[in-house]
């Protein structure tokens, strides 16, 4: 079952129109839960946060517009206690750009 983490709507300012739209950070998580366990959550808060880290560039089409652009990114979960050392095993230093 994957868990699908959302974090805070935040406003960003279009750099082709200039207007602003709300967006939110989403992140993929993979859990043991069963689907009944999992709808339970919904609406639950995780301690943590989502980063943006570097990957390979990949295309991505834009729901809303059908535009294919290529990005340099993706976002992780990160737990608020998560054991750093291994955090930083697992994510390259200078990869990792926390979300405030």
């Amino acid at each position: 079952m994957v868990l699908e983490i959302m974090g805070d709507v935040e406003l960003v300012q279009s750099s082709v129109t200039g207007r602003f739209y709300a967006t939110s950070k989403k992140a993929s998580i993979t859990s043991t839960f069963s689907p009944e366990i999992a709808e339970q959550l919904v609406g639950k808060e995780l301690p943590g946060k989502i980063q943006q880290i570097s990957c390979e560039p990949y295309a991505y089409m834009v729901p809303e517009t059908g535009e294919e652009i290529t990005l340099e990114h993706r976002w992780d979960y990160v737990p608020t206690n998560a054991n750093q050392s291994v955090v930083q095993e697992l994510i390259p230093e200078g990869t990792v750009e926390e979300l405030v």
